[in-house]
């Protein structure tokens, strides 16, 4: 078995990874460590940190495949990134000490809500004053679903399960000002996602 055997593919990365470093280009820190949160397949991680060399892309993920999925992906790329973290966002303690950003790409909405309280948590922990919190995702904005296809998309993911769905974008940045941080910037995205910076209160 080669390491690219391992690799997963997530066909909606290679439509928004672009749009996404854009503004990450603009939010990250000149240097140090992004802690990302369930890095999923890792081809966002390996796209970012080869187009981000100055900092230490930190992939992590709970589900073994998707780890694995990382370091081939990482491989076969040839770009260097450390071993990616057995995080649980739920856990007390996830493994790292520091870290100077935290990315985390479209799990609010395929997660229970308890999951995006204890991000906030955890990001309150690693994160210094003044660190951004870079979200990417679909949302509601003042009730109402952004799109057509946001509300299909909605219906299915509480068909799958009853505790994941849209969230409403007024209740994930009230749970992170409860946690610490404030709101930076909301940027429009394609395919009617949004681009949401949260900043550690200094």
């Amino acid at each position: 078995m080669t390491d690219s055997d391992a690799r997963l593919y997530a066909p909606a990365t290679g439509r928004n990874r672009d749009a996404i470093l854009a503004v990450l280009q603009r939010v990250l820190p000149a240097s140090g460590t992004v802690l990302e949160i369930a890095s999923g397949s890792g081809e966002h991680a390996v796209h970012f940190a080869a187009a981000l060399p100055q900092l230490r892309w930190q992939t992590s993920d709970p589900d073994a495949p998707s780890r694995a999925s990382i370091a081939a992906w990482a491989g076969h790329a040839g770009v260097a990134l450390p071993p990616p973290l057995a995080l649980d966002v739920m856990a007390a303690d996830w493994g790292i000490a520091r870290a100077q950003a935290l990315v985390c790409i479209n799990m609010i909405h395929i997660s229970p809500w308890p999951a995006t309280l204890a991000l906030f948590a955890g990001a309150a922990r690693v994160l210094d004053p003044g660190s951004p919190v870079y979200l990417y995702g679909p949302y509601r904005r003042d009730g109402a679903h952004t799109a057509p296809s946001n509300a299909d998309f909605d219906a299915q993911l509480r068909a799958r399960n009853p505790e994941w769905g849209v969230r409403d974008l007024e209740a994930v940045i009230g749970a992170a000002f409860d946690a610490g941080f404030v709101l930076d910037d909301v940027v429009a995205m394609p395919a009617n996602n949004l681009s949401v910076v949260l900043r550690k209160r200094r």
